[in-house]
This record gives structure tokens, sequence and C-alpha cells, in this order.
């Protein structure tokens, strides 16, 4: 899906984080959704990040999303 983001069993239980760290995509993505500037971000929470990093985790979730398939099924009368 993204050359920046690994899955690796040994890390974090399997959860997607961020290539060469142990920096889960989850916990990248609720900064974000805080409204947290990505300057922000790398200077007071992850320093060793970088801006494509921070895109490559938004770009991670969009492409869950587009692949997940959502059936909707019609409410009992």
């Amino acid at each position: 899906m993204n050359e920046r983001i690994v899955v690796d069993p040994a890390i974090h239980f399997g959860k997607p984080c961020i290539l060469g760290t142990r920096i889960p995509v989850e916990n990248v993505l609720e900064l974000v959704r805080e409204g947290i500037n990505f300057a922000e971000i790398i200077k007071d929470y992850y320093p060793e990040l970088t801006v494509d990093d921070i895109q490559a985790c938004i770009q991670y979730a969009i492409d869950v999303v587009r692949a997940e398939d959502i059936h909707i099924t019609a409410k009992a009368s």
C-alpha cells in the first residue's frame, strides 16, 4: 500500500507503523484529528518523523477506507 508504512507482527502486535520507527499510524492520525499541525507533531511529539511520513499515514488511512467493502442491508419493517 505504502512504502513508508509497515506491518510487522513483532512491532505493536502488527499494527501499521511508520517505517524505521515504532510509531503507530493510529497515533499520528489521532494528532492530526486533534488539529495539531504537522510542524507541531514533529517538534512536540515525534521529532524523528517528516512531513512525508505524516502524509503517508493519512494516505494509508485513505487506502484502507478505499479498499473496505461496505454492505448496507435494508432495515426490517
